[in-house]
C-alpha cells in the first residue's frame, strides 16, 4: 500500500451523477432471465469501463474512489427539515439498480465509499482537503456546482460528460466570485432543487455583486443598512438568519468522520474472475466480451434470449474491433464481398469524401458491412506517394483499385431492388453516388429510424446512437484529419487508418439497424417511418441536386439597397439617441438605452449585464423594450435588414455552385421534432414571407429562359388543422364558406362588422390567430404587435371567450402529454415531450411546444405526403422539377407551356394529401402562382 503524499493524484467520482446520467441516457433494459431492470447498471458499467480505459499515462490517478450518497436523511435535514423536500421520488425501476451500481464499482476493484448521515459531497470535500494537506492533487469527476467551492490549490473538477475541466477561472466565470466565496453566493441565491431558501428575490448575479462589494457574507449582513436599493436592503435585514442557515446548508463538511484513509484508495487492477462474473450475472454480452479480451480471460457464455426491444449489447455476437476490418484493394477481393451481400440480401454502407458539400465533394472510398464485425473499406482516391505519406502530392496512393473498375462492380448491386442498402443519413451518400451515375435503392436509414422512434428525446447522429445503444465510442474523425489550420481532407488520410474508421461506421450502422428497426413495430411508428420518412429521402435528394437559379446581379443590387436602408435606419436611430454611435455594437447600444436614455423594461423587469459588464441587448430585450420605446423598435428593424443582407443577398452570391450555376440547399429530415424540414447551406426557409424585404429577396430566384417558377402554397393550413383537431365549429364553417378567417376573428373579438374592417384590426386578429396555435403568451403577443402587455393579454383572453374549444384542446393536449410524455399528429407521428412536467423557465416553453406539436406536425406530415406523391402525379408534365419546400409552400420549375398542367396536377396532390389516412373536416386549399421569379410566382 502506497502512502498518499506529494506526487499522488486522487480521482473522486460522483457516483450518483454517473447513475442518473446512465438512467436517463439509455432506454429501459431488463435482464432476460428474471426481468430485473438493469438499464442504468448497463450505462454505469460502460461509463466505468470508458473511465478505466481513458485514464492511463503520466497523468493517470494513483488513487481513486467512487463516492455515493447513502440514504436521503443527513445532518442537514436535522438542521432544516425542509431540506431537499421538493425532490421527486426515485423512479421505481431505478431503485433496485442502486445497490447493483455499488457491486459494479467493487467488481472493477475501485474503492466504493458512502457514509450514513452525510452526503457524497461531504465525503468528497473531506478527501479533497486531506489530499491537499498531504501535498497531492485532486480531480473531482462531476459537474455539481456545490463542489465548486473546493476548487483551487491542487483541486480541480472535470465534467466527464462534456470533458471540460473546471478550475478557479471556471468557477469565477460561473459564480462571479472565487471558489472560497461560492458558499456566500449560494447562501444568498438559495437553491430551488435542494430547497435552500436563500434571500428572496436575489439571484446568483446579484449575490456575486454584493459579495464582491462587501467581501464576504457576514460583512454584507452586518452592513446591510449601507445598501442603496431599498427592497434589497430590507430583504437582507429581514432574512439575515435565513441566509445564515442557508450558508450552513450549502457549506460542505471537510471534517466528515471517515472510517477509511486515503491510502486505502490506491488504484488496483480488477480481478478478471470477479469482474467477468458480475458482468455475466447482469447478462451484458458485449461488454463482457470486450472486458474479457482486454484482460486476456475467457468470457462466460450467456444464454441468448432474443428480445426485439433489448439494447444491442444483449444481442450482438461480435465485438467492435476496428483492427479486424479488411481493406479491399483489388477486383477479386471486392467480388467476394459482393457475393456475400447477395447471399445476405442486405448491406450497410457508407461513403467517405473529401468534403461535406455533397454537390462538390469527391468520393475517397466506400465501406461495406454484412454482419456485425465483418466490414471492409474500398479506398478509391486517397492521395500521396505511398501509404506512409499523409501529405504527398496529388498522385494516388498505392494499393487502390481504379475507381471506374470498382464502381462498375458495385453499381449493379447498389441499384439492385432485391438488396436493401442500409446507411446512416442515406441522403448524403445517395447524392454522392448519384453524381457518379449510380442510383442507390432501396434504402433504409438508421438516422430516420431513430428519429421516428425518439424525436425530441435525443439527437440522432451515429456517434451518439453508438454510445447510447452499443456502449461504444466510435473513432473520432478529428483523430484522423486534425483540426484548425493543420486539418487535412480525408483523401490525405493514410489508408490503414481510413479503413479502421470507415469500416467501423458501416459496422456500427448495421448494428444500429438490427437494434432499432424492430422497435418501430414495438412503438407503433412503422407507418410513420415507411410512409413519411424513408420515401422522402430520394425525393429530397433530387430536389437538392436540381437546385435553383439565382440572379447574381439582382442580389448585388439588393445588397446595395439594403446597405442604403441600413444607413437610413442608422440616421433615424442616432436621431432618437441624440448622438452618433455604432448601431451594430451591443455595448454602445446598451449604454445609449440604459445609461443615457434610461429606458425601462415593461412590468418592472430589470435590464441585466453580461460577463464583460456590458448591458444585455439581445432580441428578447429589444422586443420587450419595443412595446414601450421607439429606438429599440428601429434597432430591431436595422438588425433584420442587416441579417437579410449578410445571410442572403451577400451569402447567396457565394453559394452559387460553379459547376451548375445554381444554389443547392440541403434539407434535414430530422431537423425538427415536429417533422418540419430544416434547410441549411444556405437556409432558404427563414426568408421573411410577408415583408417587402422578403419579397425582394425572392426576386433574385429566377427561372432560365423559356421556363417559369410555379409556387403552390397551402392556405392557412395550420388554422384549418386546428379547427379540425379542436372541433371549432365557427372556424370550420368559415373555411367551408370561404370567409376571410382573420377578418372573421377580428369581427368576433372586437365586435366590428366585416364591411367595416380596417387593415390594422385584421392584422391584430391575424397575429392572434397564428399566435394562439403556438400557445403564445401575453408577453409574446405584445412583442409581435409592439403593444403593451396588458392590451395583448386582453386580446388573448377575449379570443378564448369567443372560441372556448381552443382552450379545451390546449388543456386536453397538456394533460395527455403529461400522462404519456408525448403527443401525436393525426398520422401517428410521436413528438416526445420529456420536459412537459418541468418547473421554472422551461415550463412555459414545454407546454407551448406540446400544444403546437400536433398541429404543426400534422401540417408537416401532409406536405411530406404531397411531396412523396408529387413525382408520380406530375409524370405527365415531363419538364417539371420540384425545387424547394419552404414551410407550407412547394416551388417548381417548368417550361412556360406546361405551367398550367403542372398547377392542376400539383394542386390536386396537395389538396388531397391527407387522404385516405385522415378525413379532415376542413378542406385544404392551395394558392398557386407563376412567374419568371419566385416573387412573381408567390
Amino acid at each position: 500500500m502506497t502512502q498518499f503524499g506529494k506526487g499522488c493524484h486522487l480521482h473522486l467520482i460522483d457516483g450518483s451523477a454517473f447513475i442518473f446520467r446512465a438512467y436517463h441516457a439509455l432506454p429501459p433494459l431488463t435482464r432476460k432471465s428474471d426481468g430485473l431492470p438493469v438499464g442504468a447498471v448497463s450505462g454505469f458499467v460502460n461509463m466505468l469501463q470508458r473511465y478505466v480505459d481513458g485514464n492511463t499515462g503520466p497523468d493517470a490517478p494513483t488513487h481513486v474512489a467512487v463516492v455515493f450518497d447513502k440514504g436521503s436523511h443527513t445532518f442537514r435535514n436535522d438542521m432544516y427539515d425542509q431540506y431537499k423536500a421538493n425532490r421527486e421520488a426515485m423512479p421505481e425501476d431505478l431503485r433496485p439498480q442502486i445497490p447493483l451500481t455499488r457491486r459494479a464499482t467493487e467488481a472493477f476493484n475501485i474503492a466504493c465509499k458512502e457514509l450514513a448521515g452525510f452526503e457524497a459531497d461531504d465525503i468528497i470535500a473531506t478527501l479533497s482537503c486531506q489530499a491537499r494537506e498531504a501535498g497531492g492533487r485532486v480531480t473531482i469527476l462531476s459537474s455539481d456546482k456545490d463542489l465548486m467551492q473546493l476548487v483551487g490549490d491542487g483541486v480541480e473538477m472535470l465534467d466527464p460528460m462534456k470533458n471540460v475541466r473546471i478550475d478557479r477561472e471556471g468557477v469565477m466565470a460561473k459564480f462571479g466570485v472565487a471558489p472560497d466565496r461560492v458558499v456566500d453566493v449560494q447562501a444568498l441565491a438559495g437553491d430551488s432543487v435542494d430547497n435552500v431558501p436563500g434571500a428572496p428575490g436575489i439571484g446568483v448575479k446579484t449575490a456575486a455583486l454584493l459579495i464582491n462589494e462587501f467581501g464576504d457574507l457576514e460583512s454584507l449582513l452586518s452592513r446591510a443598512e449601507e445598501i442603496k436599493q431599498p427592497k434589497r436592503r430590507q430583504t437582507l435585514i429581514e432574512h439575515a438568519e435565513q441566509i445564515r442557515l442557508s450558508k450552513r446548508l450549502v457549506a460542505l463538511d471537510c471534517n466528515t468522520p471517515l472510517d477509511f484513509t486515503l491510502d486505502e484508495l490506491e488504484v488496483r487492477d480488477p480481478d478478471p474472475e470477479a469482474l467477468l462474473a458480475f458482468l455475466s450475472e447482469m447478462e451484458f454480452r458485449t461488454i463482457t466480451r470486450r472486458v474479457a479480451e482486454k484482460l486476456g480471460a475467457e468470457a462466460s457464455v450467456i444464454e441468448d434470449r432474443p428480445d426485439a426491444g433489448a439494447p444491442v449489447q444483449a444481442q450482438e455476437a461480435a465485438p467492435i474491433d476496428p483492427d479486424a476490418y479488411e481493406c479491399v484493394r483489388d477486383a477479386a477481393a471486392l467480388q467476394v464481398w459482393i457475393d456475400r451481400i447477395y447471399e445476405a440480401g442486405y448491406v450497410a454502407w457508407d461513403t467517405e469524401t473529401n468534403g461535406l458539400d455533397e454537390m462538390r465533394a469527391e468520393i475517397c472510398g466506400l465501406s461495406l458491412c454484412v454482419e456485425p464485425g465483418q466490414a471492409c473499406y474500398i479506398p478509391l482516391q486517397h492521395k500521396g506517394e505511398g501509404e506512409g505519406d499523409l501529405f504527398g502530392g496529388n498522385a494516388l496512393a498505392d494499393g487502390q483499385m481504379p475507381m471506374e473498375e470498382a464502381l462498375a462492380l458495385l453499381k449493379p448491386m447498389l441499384e439492385d431492388p432485391s438488396i436493401l442498402k442500409i446507411a446512416h443519413n442515406a441522403k448524403f451518400d445517395g447524392k454522392v453516388m448519384a453524381r457518379l451515375g449510380i442510383e442507390v435503392a432501396p434504402l433504409d436509414d438508421t438516422l430516420l429510424i431513430s428519429y421516428a422512434l425518439n424525436a425530441g428525446l435525443h439527437n440522432h447522429g451515429m456517434d451518439e446512437l453508438s454510445e447510447r445503444y452499443l456502449g461504444h465510442q466510435p473513432i473520432p474523425i478529428k483523430q484522423l484529419i486534425g483540426t484548425g489550420k493543420s486539418q487535412i481532407t480525408f483523401d490525405r488520410v493514410e489508408i490503414t487508418a481510413a479503413t479502421r474508421y470507415a469500416a467501423e461506421d458501416a459496422d456500427i450502422t448495421l448494428r444500429l439497424w438490427k437494434h432499432l428497426k424492430p422497435q418501430l413495430h414495438v412503438k407503433h411508428v412503422t407507418t410513420v417511418y415507411e410512409t413519411l420518412e424513408r420515401p422522402l429521402v430520394p425525393v429530397l435528394a433530387r430536389m437538392e441536386m436540381a437546385g435553383v437559379e439565382v440572379d447574381r446581379d439582382v442580389l448585388s443590387r439588393m445588397s446595395g439597397a439594403f446597405a442604403q436602408k441600413m444607413a437610413a435606419l442608422e440616421e433615424e436611430i442616432e436621431g432618437l439617441a441624440g448622438r452618433k454611435f455604432n448601431v451594430g455594437s451591443p455595448k454602445q447600444l446598451g449604454e445609449i438605452m440604459f445609461d443615457e436614455l434610461g429606458l425601462t423594461l415593461p412590468e418592472g423587469k430589470k435590464p441585466s449585464k453580461g460577463k464583460t459588464g456590458a448591458w444585455s441587448t439581445g432580441a428578447d430585450v429589444l422586443e420587450d423594450l419595443a412595446t414601450l420605446h421607439e429606438l429599440p423598435a428601429r434597432v430591431l428593424d436595422w438588425r433584420q435588414v442587416s441579417k437579410l443582407k449578410s445571410t442572403y443577398t451577400d451569402a447567396l452570391q457565394q453559394a452559387i455552385n460553379p459547376e451548375t450555376g445554381r444554389v443547392h440547399t440541403s434539407y434535414s429530415i430530422a431537423g425538427a421534432n415536429t417533422g418540419r424540414l430544416a434547410s441549411t447551406d444556405p437556409n432558404l426557409q427563414n426568408i421573411p414571407v410577408r415583408t417587402e424585404e422578403g419579397r425582394r429577396i425572392r426576386e433574385a430566384f429566377v427561372a432560365p429562359e423559356g421556363r417559369v417558377l410555379v409556387s403552390l402554397d397551402y392556405s392557412q393550413i395550420e388554422l384549418r388543422i386546428l379547427a379540425h383537431i379542436a372541433g371549432i365549429e365557427e372556424l370550420k364553417q368559415a373555411f367551408r364558406e370561404g370567409v376571410d378567417i382573420h377578418a372573421l376573428t377580428a369581427s368576433e373579438m372586437f365586435d366590428v362588422p366585416l364591411d367595416q374592417m380596417t387593415s390594422e384590426v385584421r392584422r391584430q386578429a391575424k397575429a392572434i390567430n397564428f399566435g394562439v396555435i403556438y400557445g403564445i403568451s401575453g408577453f409574446g403577443l405584445a412583442r409581435n404587435l409592439r403593444i403593451p402587455r396588458e392590451q395583448a393579454q386582453r386580446f388573448i383572453d377575449r379570443y378564448f371567450e369567443r372560441f372556448p374549444g381552443i382552450r379545451a384542446y390546449m388543456d386536453e393536449t397538456i394533460a395527455f402529454a403529461k400522462k404519456n410524455l408525448f403527443v401525436e399528429t393525426l398520422f401517428g407521428r410521436r413528438i416526445n415531450t420529456p420536459e412537459i412536467a418541468a418547473k421554472g423557465p422551461t415550463a412555459g416553453f414545454a407546454r407551448r411546444a406540446a400544444i403546437n406539436a400536433p398541429i404543426q406536425g400534422t401540417a408537416a406530415d401532409i406536405i411530406r405526403r404531397a411531396m412523396i406523391r408529387m413525382e408520380a402525379a406530375t409524370a405527365s408534365v415531363p419538364s417539371a422539377r420540384m425545387l424547394l419546400q419552404v414551410h407550407d409552400e412547394l416551388l417548381f420549375e417548368v417550361d412556360e407551356t406546361e405551367a398550367e398542367p403542372l398547377i392542376a396536377a400539383a394542386r390536386g396532390v396537395m389538396e388531397g394529401a391527407a387522404d385516405p389516412a385522415v378525413k379532415l373536416d376542413v378542406h385544404l386549399e392551395v394558392d398557386a402562382g407563376q412567374g419568371r421569379s419566385w416573387a412573381q410566382a408567390h
